[in-house]
């Protein structure tokens, strides 16, 4: 979830978009970039999923816009993949398993109709042989809001700092397992899982509705949510899963849970934890930054006590929002930091020995990376923070490269890099 630094988005786009492309050049296109933000951003679109919450999210509904890319001259080309894909798998049966691309588009997840929780760019399809049939196949390598770009740079550039071997968890060598906490629409964890081969990627989500919005309205793989009940049940069609996710949802685990229940009561040790988790009202819960909780007590003991990082979303305007301010420049006079901010970081740093800040462009919103501080440069409980800055800043071209990440990492840590006294 994210807040835009200005009411009104829409009059930065044209700064945005140059600025964005400016920085992803050399980089493979980027069908997130930042300058396709008047595709979604309005109040237009159509309403294609809508129900309520009883888990404080109020009115959930997704809401669709065309996408211009990938072009229509494209979609062939994606066809004759998936067939391949296909006939690999069934050789017995060359033309069953034909689909046709009807098109692309954004699907933006709001709650209570104002509130936008996450954005993600879907493929939607039907087979030849049947075309009554309907699939919807969100897009893993787009990320379409800056946040996630920071929140992806900063963990990933923290977690190569630290000795980690990342190279050996892309290409599958060895295991790596990632904690989401907080679903959304789930692009976060399907961009990691397909750029990281050996990733398990757990995640947590407490709504039912929020989990039903993304399989039904978003193209998050059915199969990766571990648990079916009378409000979780999906046609679930192997076809999908074989041939549209290449066996990418088997990494996938999508629990429906508290999460501090879920964190005290399981037994997995985590490389990388990211935290996204907020309520209708837009507030981040108490309880994942108290610091006598047992929230933060029980993740210290699940987190790799090496290289474990934990990366956290942050509003930087959260506090006044909560106050019930019905002035909104309020906000703009502690931007970029607040009270809230500065005691969420100390409950962070207080438990895994290291906080750190990133401010992510052209947001209200923070990236807050905790860590055991090992290979970052610190000296004890000792913050030096040029010898972070550079110590993340030597990692960023690894990170870019291994992963082939279609935007750079390096605007989103060295511009957004903060310090506190």
């Amino acid at each position: 979830m994210w807040r835009s630094r200005w009411r009104n988005c829409r009059s930065g786009i044209r700064w945005l978009s140059s600025a964005t492309s400016a920085a992803a050049r050399g980089h493979l296109a980027d069908e997130g970039d930042w300058s396709y933000v008047s595709e979604w951003w309005s109040d237009g679109g159509d309403t294609v999923f809508r129900s309520v919450s009883d888990h404080g999210n109020g009115v959930v509904s997704v809401v669709a816009y065309p996408s211009s890319r990938p072009p229509a001259e494209q979609w062939p080309a994606v066809e004759r993949s998936i067939q391949r894909r296909y006939e690999k798998l069934h050789p017995e049966s060359e033309h069953d398993g034909r689909l046709k691309i009807v098109g692309y588009q954004w699907r933006v997840l709001r709650f209570n109709e104002n509130t936008r929780q996450s954005t993600a760019k879907i493929m939607a399809a039907y087979r030849n042989s049947d075309p009554s049939s309907l699939f919807l196949m969100q897009q893993p390598h787009c990320l379409a809001v800056p946040y996630l770009k920071s929140m992806v740079s900063a963990g990933l550039t923290a977690l190569a700092s630290s000795g980690y071997d990342l190279s050996g968890a892309v290409t599958g060598k060895r295991s790596m397992k990632i904690l989401c906490v907080g679903h959304g629409g789930g692009s976060l964890p399907l961009f990691l899982a397909s750029k990281i081969k050996g990733a398990s990627v757990h995640i947590v989500e407490i709504d039912p509705v929020v989990v039903m919005a993304s399989v039904q309205a978003m193209g998050f793989p059915a199969s990766a949510v571990t648990e079916t009940s009378d409000k979780l049940s999906f046609d679930q069609s192997s076809y999908v899963d074989e041939v549209l996710w290449e066996r990418m949802h088997e990494r996938l685990f999508l629990h429906r849970s508290d999460a501090e229940d879920f964190v005290l009561n399981c037994r997995d040790i985590y490389d990388l934890v990211f935290i996204d988790a907020y309520d209708g009202d837009d507030i981040f819960p108490h309880k994942l930054w108290d610091r006598q909780g047992p929230f933060l007590e029980s993740l210290r003991s699940k987190v790799h006590p090496v290289h474990g990082t934990v990366v956290v979303n942050l509003h930087s305007d959260s506090e006044v929002l909560s106050m019930d301010m019905k002035d909104y420049s309020l906000c703009q006079s502690i931007l970029p930091m607040s009270r809230y901010i500065s005691q969420v970081r100390k409950a962070y740093e207080e438990h895994f020995g290291l906080a750190f800040f990133f401010s992510v462009p052209w947001l209200c919103n923070i990236t807050l990376v905790a860590c055991s501080g090992m290979g970052l440069g610190i000296n004890g409980r000792e913050l030096d923070k040029n010898l972070v800055l550079n110590a993340l800043i030597s990692k960023c071209y690894l990170v870019e490269f291994v992963l082939g990440l279609p935007f750079p990492c390096l605007p989103y840590i060295k511009r957004g890099f903060m310090s506190f006294d």
